[in-house]
């Protein structure tokens, strides 16, 4: 805080004051009291050495400190939105079937007619292929085994007899070899 004005006035003032002490002090005194008017002298002498310092300091300005200014934390800066640009209009799928295949060829084991003709015990399995000889339609040998050569003969005997619509199941497929049988 700086000196008002009327400090500043009052401390010439001050200062004379200070000056007259020192100078009343140091007056001639009579020789018996030199040793107390040397004491009284240095006494002035430090007075006025305080007064001095106490004035000068009134006369400077008084600097004040700066307070530290309260620390703020750095901003923080983000960065700006991406925006995905909108979705293009797609059609909806077409979905199509997928190409139906013709079933796997049945095993002529798995046929009614392999599966009738399994059936019958081994003298009636060889009874059926002697049959199917004599006939015209098998020329394999007769050993009571369903193959190839006993499936094309019964199918091609079915379809001269006017049957093949019987081998399409299994009782039907006994039907035909019941009448080769008998």
């Amino acid at each position: 805080m700086l000196p008002s004005v009327t400090t500043l006035t009052a401390a010439p003032r001050l200062f004379m004051a200070a000056l007259a002490i020192t100078a009343a002090v140091a007056a001639p005194v009579e020789a018996r009291d030199r040793a107390v008017s040397q004491d009284d002298l240095l006494k002035g002498v430090v007075a006025s050495v305080l007064i001095g310092t106490v004035v000068n300091s009134m006369m400077q300005p008084q600097v004040r400190q700066p307070q530290p200014l309260p620390v703020r934390p750095a901003p923080v800066y983000q960065p700006a939105p991406v925006y995905q640009p909108a979705p293009v209009y797609q059609p909806a799928p077409v979905y199509v079937p997928q190409p139906v295949y013709a079933p796997a060829p049945v095993s002529i084991y798995r046929t009614p007619a392999g599966r009738a003709f399994n059936s019958y015990s081994r003298h009636e399995r060889q009874a059926i292929q002697r049959r199917l000889a004599v006939e015209g339609y098998y020329y394999g040998g007769i050993d009571g085994s369903f193959g190839p050569g006993t499936y094309n003969a019964v199918v091609a005997y079915a379809s001269d007899a006017r049957l093949s619509r019987e081998l399409g199941s299994t009782s039907g497929a006994f039907g035909v070899y019941d009448s080769l049988l008998y």
